[in-house]
């Protein structure tokens, strides 16, 4: 295990990068960072100031002072790590609608992009991380030791997320959205998000849809173990 110091997750939205993330940090006692909550961290602090999501330079200045730092969960409420942007946390405050339908926007601006990115490589620099997002394995963390690509359907993409989102916002009492809307939103992202959707050459492809969370992971495994 000591070889697979930085491992790289991407995958489509609702292709199971977040729960595999995760539950694969937790077991390598790695840290976990899901590189889509720091652009919306982003976006919500854009949409708290009235910044426009269009507007490129008044992002760019936002995300350079953002001060947004991923963290191991220290609220047993369901989270998955904890998101602050300059000391406040707003864990569960960009889940709301409102950031997800303005995520893929401010995400496609190229030069916030690198100021993130930028950001995503110093967390990864101590090493012992599973970083998931879309373009870590090709452009964020070419140089990872290892390299998953999953994917699945957009009908069990958008039935999973729906399930996440069901349990998690439930929790919080945070409105839910329907399941038709979930998948369309989940088709709108990957329209978006298709210029920054890269898979790496090296990547491993793991198709989930017939696969439980649980076998997914030992494949992974197999390969953690491999790397020496």
């Amino acid at each position: 295990m000591q070889g697979a110091q930085r491992i790289a997750i991407d995958g489509p939205a609702g292709s199971g990068k977040s729960t595999i993330g995760e539950q694969l940090a937790r077991r390598l006692g790695y840290l976990y960072c899901d590189t889509g909550a720091m652009y919306r961290a982003l976006t919500w602090l854009a949409l708290t100031e009235g910044i426009a999501i269009y507007d490129g330079p008044a992002l760019v200045q936002l995300a350079q002072h953002a001060q947004i730092a991923i963290s191991p969960p220290h609220i047993a409420d369901g989270r998955q790590y904890t998101v602050t942007v300059r000391g406040y946390d707003i864990t569960w405050e960009i889940r709301t609608a409102a950031v997800t339908n303005s995520v893929s926007i401010v995400s496609s601006h190229p030069t916030v992009r690198t100021i993130l990115i930028a950001q995503q490589r110093a967390m990864a620099q101590q090493g012992h991380i599973v970083m998931v997002g879309r373009d870590i394995g090709a452009v964020v963390l070419a140089d990872a030791e290892l390299k998953i690509y999953l994917t699945a359907s957009l009908q069990e993409r958008a039935r999973r997320r729906y399930t996440e989102l069901e349990e998690r916002l439930g929790k919080n009492n945070l409105s839910l959205p329907t399941l038709q809307a979930v998948m369309d939103d989940i088709q709108q992202r990957d329209t978006i998000d298709r210029n920054n959707m890269r898979r790496a050459k090296d990547a491993i492809v793991i198709e989930t849809d017939h696969l439980s969370v649980t076998q997914v992971l030992q494949i992974i495994y197999r390969y953690v173990e491999a790397i020496v």
